[in-house]
């Protein structure tokens, strides 16, 4: 039985993929936390759908949500899904894709043979037509026909997949139906770097092709039958940029043992692929049957001729979109990977410098038997173990996807453990920290190892804040929305505030804004916490007016009773510290 998975297009998880699973049916989507597949989504319910796998098929079911659930622009309440379809949920939308073993090397490669023609192939050819002066929307008389085929390449096309020698073997399925031909493959230009994926680009000479995508009619892929191609016409497309409709050749004597003809070919079309500058491959299709209802038996056309050529023109267009998007995503990569060893490198290099620093005080200790002097480097050599603990800990905590372990708990003995631990880098900086908790807050549902990082990261970036200032003060508040049913936690602090244009660049992981002490890992970490909790971080204040840090996420549903019947604030009301 198949797998599937659902790739998120848009919105603060996009790129995230997650595994569908017949063995998981039904999985759940929605914003609790509670889900299979949870969306950070204001629009999407809680338990928005659920999507269903048996017997090979999948589908996908509405749980009655406030906003619906969308598959290819249309509303659904229970449907069936295929390979390729949209989804929109609120906001979000997905890709559904059908996880298919690729096929072996053999099916593609193996399966196409280039042979060599005798001297005389191009009296084969009866038909040509230059690439240049057929576009897309060149297509044979019967117009609604032809407007059908381009259509249903183009939606071929646009479909999200993962591997693409799956869009482009469905391609070659529609094109053989329009033209009735028996067999089909597209062949790419090898790239002069030796890369031979589909993705791979660079020029090289016409006769270095190879095999892409191979469909025949009729039979399972899995078969060892060989398609012969003309190494002859197919180079002959290349130089020239022609499309060539071959002739029934059977009876012509200039044709030997090693043509086309000896393989039982009677008729090929061979169309070039013109991207924007060059010609990167060709569409070859052909016939081994004789149709006795035409005449001199033959069923390809001049009107199939123009048809393949539409049809390769955007096949084209598309395999160079694809390996233009592969280079930009390899050079995003790229650039990341510099970044991140950048940060990391310098980060950690002042981390060792204050443990070479403190090991010196501690040996200078030794040898002098002074033990204040040991006790001083002991003591820089424990705070920048912390910071190793710290840094280390970000990393993996943004690095993979978890699920929070959620267990009842107090938000308010969380953050009083987080203000103990906080509180000695606030005395160094001459910085008042206070909790003021919410009274009878009710128990709640959450991950308190996940929260109390979340809390300690932006406590910790509060101080860092205001370290600096006369009177830097940072305020810890919890609070509950009996409303919305939602915990919060308040950090504020009375520093110079964040500009409303740089609220969203400070979540983007390493951007920090202090310098040689922050790794620009801490905000990415907790906001990415509260969002696998369900919920959400604002930030409130402006330039010099504080800023102020919320955090928000639903209480689940802890598993003890409330230890009182108010539930505090329903907004939690904090000004600045002053």
């Amino acid at each position: 039985m198949h797998d599937a998975t659902l790739l998120i297009l848009n919105g603060p998880a996009r790129g995230v993929r997650f595994e569908v699973r017949p063995e998981d049916s039904p999985m759940i989507i929605g914003r609790s936390v509670g889900t299979n597949i949870r969306l950070d989504d204001s629009e999407v319910s809680r338990r928005h759908a659920e999507i269903r796998a048996e017997d090979g098929r999948f589908e996908i079911r509405d749980l009655s949500s406030a906003n619906g659930t969308f598959v290819n622009g249309k509303k659904q309440s229970r449907i069936g899904l295929r390979n390729g379809d949209s989804l929109r949920l609120g906001n979000t939308r997905v890709a559904f894709q059908v996880t298919v073993a690729a096929p072996a090397e053999s099916d593609s490669v193996n399966a196409i043979q280039l042979v060599d023609d005798a001297p005389g192939y191009q009296s084969s050819i009866i038909q040509q037509l230059q690439a240049d002066n057929a576009s897309s929307a060149t297509i044979w008389p019967q117009q609604r026909q032809g407007h059908e085929l381009l259509y249903q390449v183009a939606e071929e096309l646009v479909r999200p997949v993962q591997e693409f020698e799956s869009a482009l073997r469905r391609i070659l399925g529609l094109t053989m139906d329009a033209v009735g031909a028996d067999r089909a493959c597209i062949l790419l230009k090898e790239s002069a770097s030796g890369d031979n994926t589909i993705g791979s680009s660079g020029s090289a000479r016409p006769d270095d092709l190879i095999p892409a995508a191979f469909f025949r009619r009729g039979k399972a892929q899995q078969t060892e039958e060989i398609m012969p191609v003309s190494r002859s016409i197919a180079s002959y497309v290349l130089k020239r940029g022609r499309a060539v409709r071959t002739s029934n050749a059977s009876a012509d004597s200039r044709f030997d043992g090693g043509s086309i003809v000896s393989s039982g070919i009677r008729e090929a079309i061979c169309a070039p692929m013109r991207g924007q500058e060059e010609l990167i491959g060709v569409v070859y299709v052909d016939n081994t049957s004789k149709h006795d209802g035409l005449p001199g038996g033959s069923r390809l056309t001049d009107e199939h001729l123009k048809a393949v050529l539409a049809v390769a023109r955007q096949t084209a267009l598309a395999v160079e979109s694809r390996r233009f998007h592969n280079a930009f995503l390899k050079a995003e990569r790229f650039a990341a990977m510099g970044q991140t060893v950048a940060v990391l490198s310098h980060h950690i290099k002042n981390i060792l410098q204050g443990v070479k620093g403190g090991g010196f005080l501690l040996n200078m200790g030794l040898d002098q038997s002074d033990e204040q002097m040991v006790r001083q480097g002991w003591g820089i050599i424990e705070k920048n173990q912390g910071r190793i603990h710290d840094l280390v800990m970000d990393m993996l905590s943004f690095s993979k996807e978890r699920v929070p372990n959620l267990t009842t708990g107090s938000i308010n003995e969380v953050c009083q453990d987080v203000i103990e631990l906080a509180q000695t880098a606030a005395e160094e900086n001459d910085v008042s920290l206070e909790f003021r908790p919410t009274e009878h807050l009710p128990a709640a549902e959450f991950d308190k190892e996940g929260i109390h990082r979340a809390v300690l990261n932006i406590v910790a970036n509060a101080i860092d804040a205001v370290a600096e200032s006369e009177d830097g003060a940072v305020v810890v508040q919890t609070g509950f929305d009996d409303r919305a049913g939602v915990m919060l936690v308040a950090v504020s602090d009375n520093g110079p505030g964040i500009p409303e244009d740089q609220r969203q660049v400070i979540f983007n992981v390493f951007e920090s804004s202090k310098g040689s002490r922050g790794t620009g890992i801490g905000l990415p970490v907790s906001r990415k916490i509260i969002r696998e909790h369900g919920g959400r971080v604002r930030i409130e204040g402006g330039p010099g007016e504080g800023t102020r840090f919320v955090l928000s996420w639903p209480r689940g549903n802890p598993d003890q009773a409330d230890d009182g019947s108010s539930f505090g604030a329903r907004t939690l009301m904090l000004d600045p510290p002053e």
